[in-house]
């Protein structure tokens, strides 16, 4: 599939690059580091990377503007997104043809040529593995700029390499990485430097969190809260991970209440939670899965069913 893949992007002259809403650095390394990868090798070509920006991950990459017109007859390539609901951009249907690159599970098979592989730690991870199939059969090269980016999104998605979806190929293609010129402090700093206003909400989640007796774990972040603490949804959803240091937690979600709807982000240390996600119109890895409630009362459904998941596990 990596070859098929390739001989297709070899044979378009324009070549969209899209990755799923609200991203993280995974979706920005394995989009914005595919964008790289192939201006270096294809210099000829016409590549962007399209979707809406988040300020938090400027200092990994911008994304492109680009017009309807750009997508006759282009090659439209989607990474890091599970199903077509999270496509950022919907434009994506006016190209050509569309490729899916994704290690999430393959609930929704879009595209025409489809390279899944929910054992990679990243979709940065699997975009390393096409540059060195590339490498193989097309001479391929990598960039700083690239190597950069894929690092990135290896780190993000790893937690630092601490999360189980590491693995010993997963540190072979990060020491392959930092062979390459580029300054990963600025990476780590921009990643996991904090505002002190987050700093004080997460004091605020450490202090009001609730965990029974099974380790299953809830806190709620309401409006209002947010707003007294002048952080807004997409920045909270960086603490998400902050409980996993709780000693005793089995799984925990995390809410999150935006204007018209809840985003659930839940996480685990063993039980399988995408199915839980996908009760509430969600879905992602099994021990990390986000999904959208629409009341507190369905969120209180929500915790419910972890609590009973953790029960049993």
């Amino acid at each position: 599939m990596k070859r098929q893949i390739i001989d297709t992007i070899a044979s378009y002259e324009t070549i969209v690059i899209h990755r799923h809403v609200r991203p993280d650095p995974d979706a920005y390394g394995s989009q914005i580091g595919l964008k790289e990868l192939l201006l270096a090798n294809y210099p000829e070509k016409k590549v962007y990377a399209v979707g809406e920006h988040d300020t938090s991950l400027s200092f990994l990459a911008m994304p492109d503007q680009i017009e309807d017109n750009i997508y006759e007859d282009a090659l439209v390539i989607v990474t890091d997104t599970a199903n077509t609901e999270r496509v950022d951009d919907q434009r994506y249907t006016k190209g050509k043809m569309v490729i899916k690159i994704d290690h999430h599970p393959n609930d929704d098979a879009y595209g025409d040529l489809l390279w899944v592989d929910t054992t990679a730690s990243s979709c940065s991870e699997m975009i390393y593995e096409l540059f060195e199939e590339g490498k193989e059969v097309a001479n391929w090269t990598l960039s700083d700029a690239a190597a950069r980016l894929l690092f990135g999104g290896i780190v993000g998605d790893t937690g630092r390499f601490q999360f189980p979806s590491t693995t010993v190929k997963t540190f072979k293609i990060a020491g392959e990485l930092i062979t390459y010129d580029f300054d990963r402090n600025q990476i780590f700093d921009g990643m996991y430097e904090m505002e002190r206003k987050l700093l004080n909400l997460q004091g605020y989640i450490y202090q009001h969190f609730q965990m029974d007796e099974n380790g299953a774990a809830f806190v709620k972040l309401t409006k209002e809260l947010l707003a007294e603490y002048n952080v807004v949804p997409s920045e909270a959803s960086l603490l998400v991970g902050c409980l996993g240091s709780v000693k005793g937690i089995c799984a925990w979600v995390v809410f999150i209440e935006e204007h018209n709807q809840i985003r659930v982000r839940l996480r685990s240390k063993g039980p399988i939670i995408n199915t839980l996600a996908k009760e509430f119109n969600g879905g992602g890895h099994p021990l990390a899965s986000g999904a959208t409630a629409y009341s507190w009362a369905e969120a209180d459904r929500v915790t419910k069913r972890l609590q009973e998941i953790c029960q049993a596990y």
